[in-house]
């Protein structure tokens, strides 16, 4: 234990408690879950059971106030024992479904949503990108019409994780018609069985057990209660938003290069050719350590990170920090290609079989890369940032 760090103790827990959990509870299933192209809800109840979906809520809410060092913990180990893209994208689209009603919607919004879905027993999701649309959010075309208590809502969504199953939705709309730009946008929450809304499911390269939808919604009347803070601040919502969720997806990344990592090492031992063991062989130590030389840079930086978002003092998540995310997301995705090409080429034939780890990391980098920001968008937001 780090006797400097009075979080290690805590962190290590979570980690030897998540190992338990992925090998006995998910790499048994994985594959069936995968065919599905969902998981079942029960696994929602027993994460929740575990304290992971309240991790960084409001107690009030049935949350469980934590640091990022701590969730940071728990998404690591996830993703390196779990191995599974899809898998944490379902059980956690709370976390970018959510953060919009917890930092701006009422509190009957608050507790009318959100332990529900804290204890497992509803699932939420985020709707914002839309067909044609992409990153630029400003252009968003989906609206939202106020019609007496109503608002009543029409277009369509893409690319949505769990919007297949999700009982509700944070929705980014266009209140304002005539604003075509950002300070047009608000965020309305949509319940999953509201009348006139329709989803079909995507057929996607990887995060196979993970539901993407794409949703339409015709003339969905939902109650004007449920619009999160003020029409017109949807965009600001969104964009804070996105620090919190490139930050978890840069944990991610860590945790899937250390999987792959892993897997690459075991079967460089075991594998015998030409007489000696894969690891016996200097090409492929050194593979190895190119591989741990990216973690472990990419571990420092998030580290260095997430104790500016821990920090008590607002000034240390000011624009220099933004910029940190955004490049720290890019830095750890290209590691998490990096390794899970690597393990591929290391396991050979092996690592181009469906249920190999590093196989099905190699296929669900991409989503990693594009999600929460493009690598572009994240240099260009960075540069921006920086006044470069």
């Amino acid at each position: 234990m780090n006797q400097t760090d009075p979080l290690a103790e805590d962190a290590a827990l979570i980690e030897a408690t998540v190992r338990r959990f992925a090998q006995t509870e998910v790499a048994p299933h994985l594959s069936a879950w995968e065919d599905a192209g969902e998981v079942p809800r029960a696994l929602y109840r027993r994460a929740a059971a575990l304290g992971w979906l309240a991790m960084g809520y409001p107690e009030a809410l049935g949350g469980t106030p934590c640091p990022w060092q701590l969730r940071n913990a728990m998404t690591i180990a996830l993703a390196r024992f779990g191995g599974s893209g899809g898998l944490m994208a379902s059980l956690f689209s709370h976390n970018i479904g959510l953060p919009p009603i917890v930092r701006h919607g009422s509190a009957a919004l608050q507790q009318e949503i959100i332990p529900s879905v804290l204890r497992g027993d509803k699932i939420a999701a985020l709707a914002i990108t839309e067909p044609g649309g992409g990153t630029d959010v400003a252009a968003l075309r989906t609206t939202a019409r106020r019609d007496g208590d109503d608002y009543v809502v029409d277009g369509e969504k893409v690319f949505i994780t769990s919007g297949v199953r999700a009982d509700w939705l944070t929705v980014a709309v266009r209140t304002d018609p005539a604003n075509k730009g950002p300070t047009g946008i608000s965020m309305l929450v949509v319940p999953g069985d509201a009348a006139g809304l329709s989803r079909s499911p995507l057929r996607k390269m990887g995060w196979l057990c993970s539901d993407t939808a794409q949703i339409r919604f015709d003339g969905v009347r939902v109650p004007a209660r449920y619009l999160v803070g003020e029409e017109g601040a949807g965009f600001r919502m969104i964009m804070t938003n996105f620090n919190g969720e490139r930050l978890a997806m840069s944990a991610m990344a860590l945790g899937f290069a250390e999987c792959c990592y892993d897997e690459a090492l075991g079967w460089a031992r075991q594998r015998k050719t030409f007489g000696a063991a894969l690891v016996e062989h200097q090409v492929v130590r050194h593979k190895l350590m190119d591989m741990k030389m990216r973690i472990e840079s990419t571990r420092a930086w998030l580290n260095s990170v997430t104790r500016l978002a821990d920090s008590a003092n607002p000034a240390d998540q000011g624009a220099d920090w933004v910029a940190q995310v955004c490049l720290l997301k890019n830095h750890a995705t290209q590691t998490m290609q990096f390794c899970a090409d690597q393990g591929v080429q290391i396991l050979g034939g092996m690592g181009f079989m469906r249920g190999t780890a590093c196989e099905r990391i190699y296929r669900e980098v991409k989503v990693m890369m594009i999600g929460g920001g493009t690598e572009e968008i994240m240099k260009e937001l960075a540069s921006r940032q920086l006044g470069v």
